[in-house]
């Protein structure tokens, strides 16, 4: 299905032929999410500009967005210096990234011992989704 290139070559995928992808708002900086990219997903985002990942739960590819409209634009693919992490940077349609409704999947800080939340839902993912 995928064809495989020298530039994927390069990354060092692990043993389940996956590679964790960092989302990161191109203009702000702000990380976004972090999710998991096999080699048809890494290929699809490079072609289709938005962003595709691998869903470990699921265990099928899923383009991030297709059912919120919540898509990743891609401004730039990079490899890490041990290039076993991708990052991508992207313009987050709709300002949420998060399935939770959230502008990012980081939302819980650690304080005195405990997670806290700290950023508000924007959009309600019912209204989004159908559920929670």
């Amino acid at each position: 299905m995928a064809k495989q290139t020298a530039w994927q070559d390069a990354v060092r995928w692990n043993a389940d032929g996956l590679v964790p992808a960092i989302a990161q708002d191109a203009a702000t900086h702000r990380v976004l999410t972090l999710a998991w990219m096999n080699r048809q997903a890494l290929e699809l985002t490079e072609a289709t500009r938005e962003a595709h990942y691998w869903s470990r739960s699921r265990a099928q590819l899923w383009h991030k967005g297709e059912r919120s409209g919540h898509v990743q634009r891609v401004r730039e693919i990079r490899l890490d210096c041990d290039r076993d992490t991708i990052l991508l940077a992207v313009e987050q349609v709709g300002g949420i990234a998060c399935h939770t409704g959230r502008e990012r999947c980081f939302y819980h800080r650690l304080e005195g011992g405990q997670w806290h939340v700290v950023e508000p839902v924007l959009e309600d993912p019912v209204t989004v989704y159908g559920h929670e």
